[in-house]
């Protein structure tokens, strides 16, 4: 996997991570929120030439639903690499109220992905399987970032961590502002809710401010996740045309920062 940060003593720009639909939102929401393996793709080489590093990839079935169907992602991820082969790719295992922990392990065990992001909060739920769930990451390769909503689960890693239950070497985090915020409109001042850590961390954001908030959190030395799952606006509330749009508007308001 690429490796595109620089000393954060300095200014730098950011890993961008692309997150172009969700788990919940759909056409009807923004008619260029992909969908389809042909739309996700699409955007997916859109959002690498605009500047992202990478896709945080989500899957629907046949209804539009979020999905964790092993051959389903396989055959996105086949055709994501052959259409956009320098494009980082990470799957998610997220639960979005369908699935239990036993399944998101399935999905792990069967699609081997080179890069999952997991929360520690869905995977709580069943604490007896924490442990294969890890260690089966640590066992074929699969770098882990871990999902943080909040303080509470910040410290719940660090417990894990401390137990080994967490393995070696599984210290990424996605710092989450705002989910649990009113209307889920997130602020530069919630990233303030996390405690210091010098493991590597990245930040995504909801409603108007996702930018604002992206180039507070590199300003701090964090990555930044961008996209339609988490915003489809600009900071005054205008859509973004597609996730292309709003890759390049970010990484020109971090280039203008960086310069």
């Amino acid at each position: 996997m690429s490796d595109t940060r620089i000393n954060t003593e300095t200014a730098r720009r950011p890993y961008v991570l692309v997150a172009p639909n969700g788990a919940r939102r759909g056409r009807s929401d923004h008619p260029e929120l992909p969908v389809s393996i042909d739309q996700i793709v699409d955007a997916a080489r859109a959002c690498f030439e605009a500047g992202a590093h990478g896709l945080h990839l989500h899957i629907r079935d046949k209804q539009g639903q979020h999905a964790l169907d092993a051959g389903q992602y396989l055959e996105t991820m086949a055709e994501l690499r052959r259409v956009v082969p320098e494009m980082d790719i990470q799957i998610t295992t997220e639960a979005a109220g369908l699935f239990e922990v036993p399944a998101q392990l399935a999905c792990l065990e069967q699609v081997r992905p080179d890069w999952a992001s997991i929360s520690v909060r869905e995977i709580a739920r069943a604490p007896e399987l924490a442990p294969r769930v890890y260690g089966l990451c640590a066992e074929q390769g699969t770098r882990v970032q871990h999902i943080l909503y909040d303080a509470d689960d910040a410290a719940l890693l660090k417990q894990w961590q401390k137990a080994g239950i967490v393995r070696d070497g599984q210290v990424d985090r996605l710092l989450v502002l705002g989910r649990y915020t009113s209307g889920q409109q997130s602020a530069p001042k919630d990233l303030d809710q996390f405690p210091v850590d010098t493991s590597p961390w990245m930040v995504c954001a909801f409603g108007a401010q996702e930018h604002a908030c992206l180039a507070y959190a590199a300003q701090q030395g964090g990555d930044v996740r961008v996209g339609f799952e988490n915003s489809l606006t600009d900071q005054t509330g205008n859509q973004w045309k597609d996730n292309a749009a709003s890759v390049s508007a970010l990484i020109a308001m971090l280039e203008g920062a960086v310069e």
